[in-house]
């Protein structure tokens, strides 16, 4: 086949065919215009040589020159013939010729526009390639243009053609202006820093703009600012000082970093006085102590750089006078500015918040040794301060005022700033009364007592117009007259310097008042008492009761009870019950026992002893629960020495039936104890029988062990085994308890074994609660077949039978007979001991038996 790779062989009409393709030729001869028969064609021809293909493309095309499909697949195919060759190789010419050639009936296409600019673009033919992008945009409707720029810019970014570059751009980001970021990142790179900046300043005051990078606002001010201000040189355009001037305030929040960036805009441009003037207007201004740390550090490596330069250059150029003066200057000034830091900080706490009382004391110290800034800084603390709004106590910036004056020796100066301190008005009430109590206290340090007085007296002064202490919409210049600090301080005063009639008036001011505390009471009773004013004392003791309720009232009786007995003892007996009867009206529990035990104490000594027992059984009922315990103690005890041993009997009955379980087995022991002294051994035994009811023999087992050391020495062998059998019973009526049990048993074979499976070996299987429960039922079990008598059921060994009868009644037979070996045996702590037991014998006295005695 001869050469037809050029279109002119279209046109040839020795053309030969194969064999396989006749069914093809005849299908288009058939339908010329189908481009699926020739795409089917094409399809088969792919294997064939390319100028083949090539001359079947070009029929094709001829035959449909505005079929998109056949024009991209050939122009893809012809791209990719020439892809390994040399771009200087003519064939690459040829493409660009089908590429023109197809752009005549494709010029709607962007598509082929696309594929055109890239094989342009890989050729290297950068003029070629600029127009034929600029056709491509003047072809396609603007909707399209988004698909061309993009490969646009990057052809342009490719070559070092900055002037085209720019120029492109500018048309882009007339139709796009959100890719203004990357026209300015473009324009840093070629360092071309005006119009960078210019871009970005028209990008920051765009408030529309929206960034594709997703930077705020802010970010792209400060790029701005760092742009503009490590380039003056080059930047030209933009006024530095207003941009960034207008950027402290819009971003309030960032104010150390912008002045830093301008200060370095001047250092850079070489004003370094005016980088110094922008250091101090931003200490001067800054807000937070994040800004100042950022300013005030720049500040001080801008100065230690200064130095450092100025030293070099001196040791350059050799030591001369001039340079060593300005070094010296220079030194001077870092110093200055390192001692000024503590004050820069402290401005910029207050500019915070000026009502901060704390920072202007701190001022005042940093100005030690000063007079006149410490004056200047307590004169505008004290014009600054609202006392509404302070942080603090204002008052105490008046009373550090005077002070000083007053360790100046200018006392009278002092006096004024007192005078003028009352005037303020203060939020409490508190602030003013404090004021005027230091202003005592300077005129007593100064031995002023009369000028002293005459201060704390004007400052209780009843006002023109009444005022409640705690009513805010009244200044505090009229609710002074009822501060308590100042009334106490001119108390104070009074008894040292004043008169009793004064003294006392003062005092009768306080309660009238009804601002009284009770050590105020207290202390006017006590300042009575001491000038022998003993019925005006009890009267004033009267007036505090009668202010003040339970629990505040409480120290006020114990004192007034105890004044009132020191003084008159038994001599006015009935008005000391009268007043001890008023006490214990309405008297709170917590506070019942030390009352009730002076009232006591008072009966025995000057009353009757039954008042006495009757107090005392009284406050067995008023103490709180756990102090009933040690209040019967104390009645068994005062009716032991007063009636006797036996008459405690009732008292110890009453204490085992209020009391709770722990302390009611102490007071049984100490009851069967007393009755085993006095000999009573059917009462002891029936004492432990009635104890034994609340004693679990698990929990309990110093209870048992004493009971059963007591039958050793005073029982037999019934007594013996009645109570092992009351034990068994007890137990066992504690194990019906459902809840207790349960928990006893988890804790005694977990502690065995570690598991509850334990209890029924072989069903691990079943539930823990079946387990328990079946426990239970056996327990019930148990406790129903030994039933605990009562109380009154509970028989004890007969005094009057003899021995032949005891004797007898032992070798009858007993079906409820207990085997003892066995329950000592099952008990695990008496297995060792013998089967007969060994009785204690002692002689009862005869008057225990009374009438029942055999003669």
């Amino acid at each position: 086949m001869p050469d037809m790779e050029t279109p002119g062989a279209v046109g040839r009409t020795d053309l030969v065919f194969e064999e396989e393709d006749l069914q093809y030729e005849e299908e288009i001869l058939r339908n010329p215009f189908s481009v699926k028969c020739w795409m089917r064609y094409i399809e088969f021809k792919q294997s064939a040589p390319r100028h083949a293909l090539n001359l079947l493309y070009e029929r094709a095309l001829k035959e449909l020159p505005g079929s998109y499909k056949l024009w991209y697949n050939y122009l893809k195919q012809r791209r990719k013939q020439v892809k390994s060759r040399c771009v200087t190789d003519p064939a690459y010419e040829e493409v660009n010729n089908c590429h023109e050639r197809a752009l005549v009936f494709m010029h709607k296409m962007p598509r082929i526009w696309l594929d055109y600019c890239q094989f342009l673009t890989e050729q290297c033919r950068v003029t070629r390639t600029r127009r034929t992008f600029d056709r491509a945009l003047r072809a396609l409707p603007i909707t399209q243009h988004h698909r061309i720029w993009p490969l646009y810019l990057a052809f342009v970014r490719r070559h070092p053609l900055p002037e085209t570059a720019v120029r492109v751009y500018r048309r882009y980001l007339k139709l796009s202006p959100e890719g203004a970021e990357e026209y300015i990142e473009y324009l840093r790179s070629i360092d071309r820093l005006d119009e960078a900046a210019l871009r970005l300043a028209a990008v920051v005051n765009d408030d529309k703009f929206v960034s594709k990078e997703g930077k705020s606002n802010y970010q792209l001010w400060h790029e701005l600012c760092d742009l503009i201000s490590q380039n003056p040189d080059k930047v030209k355009s933009l006024n530095v000082g207003a941009i960034i001037r207008g950027g402290l305030t819009r971003f309030t929040d960032q104010l150390g970093k912008l002045w830093c960036s301008l200060a370095d805009y001047y250092i850079r441009s070489g004003h370094f006085e005016k980088a110094r003037d922008v250091y101090e207007e931003a200490v001067q201004t800054v807000m937070t102590v994040r800004d100042f740390s950022q300013v005030f550090d720049s500040y001080a490596q801008f100065e230690e750089s200064m130095i450092a330069a100025k030293m070099e250059t001196a040791s350059e150029l050799g030591k001369e006078d001039d340079d060593e003066v300005e070094l010296e200057l220079r030194l001077a000034r870092f110093e200055r500015l390192m001692l000024r830091r503590p004050l820069l900080l402290n401005s910029v706490l207050l500019r915070q918040n000026p009502h901060n009382v704390h920072e202007w004391h701190k001022r005042v110290q940093l100005h030690a040794g000063n007079p006149q800034q410490i004056i200047n800084t307590y004169t505008e603390a004290v014009r600054t301060v609202d006392p509404a709004k302070a942080t603090g106590k204002p008052h105490t910036l008046w009373v550090a005022f005077a002070k000083f004056y007053e360790d100046n020796g200018q006392l009278e100066d002092a006096r004024t700033i007192f005078a003028k301190g009352t005037q303020v008005n203060f939020k409490q009430v508190d602030d003013l009364a404090s004021v005027w109590c230091e202003a005592g206290e300077m005129e007593l340090r100064h031995h002023n007592y009369d000028q002293a007085l005459r201060l704390l007296r004007r400052a209780t002064a009843m006002p023109a117009r009444k005022a409640e202490y705690f009513d805010s919409s009244e200044p505090v210049q009229n609710r002074v007259y009822k501060s308590l600090k100042v009334w106490s301080m001119l108390a104070d005063l009074e008894e040292s310097l004043g008169t009793f009639k004064s003294t006392k008036a003062v005092y009768d001011r306080i309660l009238d008042l009804r601002i009284a505390t009770p050590q105020i009471v207290i202390n006017y009773a006590l300042f009575l008492e001491e000038h022998k004013y003993f019925e005006e004392s009890f009267k004033a003791y009267e007036r505090g009761i009668a202010l003040f309720r339970w629990p505040n009232v409480a120290d006020i009786w114990h004192t007034y009870l105890t004044k009132f007995i020191a003084r008159y003892g038994g001599t006015k007996l009935e008005r000391a019950r009268d007043l001890f009867e008023q006490a214990l009206d309405g008297c709170p529990q917590k506070y019942a026992k030390t009352i009730y035990l002076l009232y006591a104490g008072l009966e025995e000594q000057h009353g009757l002893a039954r008042h006495a027992m009757a107090v005392y059984e009284r406050a067995t009922r008023a103490v709180p629960p756990a102090e009933q315990y040690d209040m019967f103690n104390i009645y068994i005890k005062r009716a032991a020495e007063i009636y006797g041993v036996t008459h405690t009997r009732p008292i110890y009955e009453k204490a085992i039936e209020v009391l709770s379980d722990e302390p009611a087995r102490d007071m049984c022991l100490r009851f069967a104890d007393m009755e085993c002294r006095l000999g009573e051994i059917d009462r002891a035994r029936a004492i432990y029988s009635y104890c034994s009811q609340i004693c679990d023999p698990r929990t309990t087992g110093p209870f048992w062990q004493t009971w059963k050391a007591f039958e050793l020495r005073h029982g037999n062998e019934d007594t013996i085994r009645e109570m092992l059998r009351i034990r068994r019973s007890v137990q066992a009526t504690y194990n019906t308890q459902v809840n207790f049990m349960a928990s006893q048993m988890l804790k005694v074979y977990s502690s065995a074994t570690g598991t509850v499976s334990d209890l029924a070996p072989g069903q691990s299987g079943m539930d823990d609660m079946k387990l328990l429960e079946q426990r239970a039922e056996q327990l019930a079990a148990e406790a129903e077949r030994d039933q605990p008598r009562t109380k009154d059921q509970i028989l004890f060994v007969r005094g009057k039978a003899s021995r032949a009868e005891l004797a007898q009644l032992s070798r009858q037979a007993n079906p409820d007979e207990i085997d003892i070996d066995d329950d000592l045996g099952d008990d695990g702590a008496d297995d060792d001991e013998p089967d007969e037991v060994p009785l204690e014998q002692q002689s009862v006295p005869s008057a225990v038996f009374g009438g029942l005695k055999d003669d």
